[in-house]
């Protein structure tokens, strides 16, 4: 029981830092929250003499992609995407994916996130606008100035998210996956909203925190009835 106790605690503790991890970034835009699939663990001495003792543990977490709420900001270099699909933009090491659309205009007129990593066109070149003229984004990511086109952002998807890694500071890197352009909507002076659910991450939370009290009070059970047992058997040999 004390083993049983013990793996339950350490799933639990998982799972507060995920959850405590998507709590902090409620307010974040476009941020995706982090899941996890839960499994049991059967130690192979068990298997052997058909004994069900299993251990319950986060067999690995996941990365919920689902839409987030759109607001309007009124912003025309605020951007929200209406669907799957990635901003990509060109970091440190490489390029990097986000749906956080808050971009700006750098002094040298490309457009860039707010770590100053330049959004990607649709041909993988930045995107150059002209300073003090009006910004206008059409849904397919077309950006036109006085009616003039600039470029057009990209937007891409992957056949499959399994590659998605988070990097930090809302972006994520691809490790494996061929990226497409995306169907999604383009949409200007909006922004989404992180898809976390205050509400239910509480809810959550203080069911994680009951069951980890619990798990603790098994655990302490446990060890109460090993030091009885270790007694009782010092008394019967003596």
């Amino acid at each position: 029981m004390t083993a049983m106790a013990a793996s339950g605690l350490r799933a639990r503790m998982e799972s507060l830092d995920m959850l405590a991890n998507n709590v902090a970034n409620a307010s974040t835009g476009g941020y995706k929250a982090d899941r996890e699939f839960y499994s049991l663990y059967v130690a192979p001495e068990a298997q052997e003499n058909d004994t069900q003792v299993s251990m319950p543990l986060v067999e690995r977490p996941w990365i919920d992609l689902s839409q987030g709420v759109v607001h309007t900001t009124g912003n025309a270099l605020d951007v929200a995407l209406n669907g799957a699909g990635f901003f990509p933009v060109t970091g440190p090491n490489g390029t990097l994916f986000t749906r956080n659309g808050s971009f700006a205009m750098a002094r040298d007129g490309k457009l860039v996130t707010a770590e100053g990593y330049a959004v990607q066109g649709a041909g993988g070149a930045p995107l150059v606008l002209q300073p003090a003229r009006p910004v206008e984004i059409s849904r397919d990511g077309t950006v036109r100035q006085n009616g003039t086109v600039i470029g057009q952002l990209a937007v891409m998807d992957f056949t499959s998210t399994a590659g998605l890694t988070k990097q930090g500071n809302n972006y994520f890197s691809a490790s494996s996956g061929s990226a497409s352009p995306s169907a999604a909507r383009v949409e200007q002076g909006k922004l989404e909203d992180s898809n976390t659910g205050t509400a239910e991450s509480a809810v959550r939370l203080v069911n994680v925190m009951r069951q980890f009290e619990m798990l603790q009070k098994a655990a302490s059970l446990g060890e109460e009835m090993n030091r009885q047992a270790v007694e009782q058997v010092a008394k019967v040999g003596s």
